[in-house]
């Protein structure tokens, strides 16, 4: 074990623990950050963390692999805001919208009656020999 002891310093929180681990560069990638956490070989303030998008806020401890990260971050954190999803009425149907693009007709064989006199094409497969 290395025993290392890192502080990372953001601009803006929280940061979720795989992109902390990517950016301390104790892993390789993301996707390996993601295994590593979901199998239980990291730490976040003493406990083992499984979520991989677990947020990490100013002060969270983070070990890995004999290696500590402290993170320190200068601003308070982002809070999204996210829009209140509108109520739809019971009884309300969607609009039709009228620039929709016209249905394509199926096309069906012609019936008896209205063949006409023209040599008819083969249905599927190759219409011309394939030479080498």
């Amino acid at each position: 074990m290395s025993g290392n002891h890192y502080q990372v310093e953001l601009e803006q929180q929280p940061i979720e623990l795989y992109k902390l681990l990517k950016l301390a560069d104790l892993v390789g990638g993301g996707g390996e950050a993601k295994v590593l956490i979901s199998q239980g070989y990291v730490f976040l303030n003493d406990e083992v963390e499984t979520q991989k998008r677990k947020k990490v806020y100013h002060g969270d401890i983070v070990a890995f692999n004999g290696d500590i990260i402290e993170l320190i971050c200068h601003n308070e954190p982002v809070e999204v805001i996210r829009k209140p999803k509108t109520e739809k009425h019971a009884g309300a149907k969607k609009p039709k919208s009228t620039g929709s693009k016209p249905k394509a007709k199926k096309n069906k064989p012609p019936s008896n009656s209205q063949k006409k006199d023209t040599p008819t094409q083969p249905t599927g497969g190759r219409r011309r020999s394939i030479k080498f």
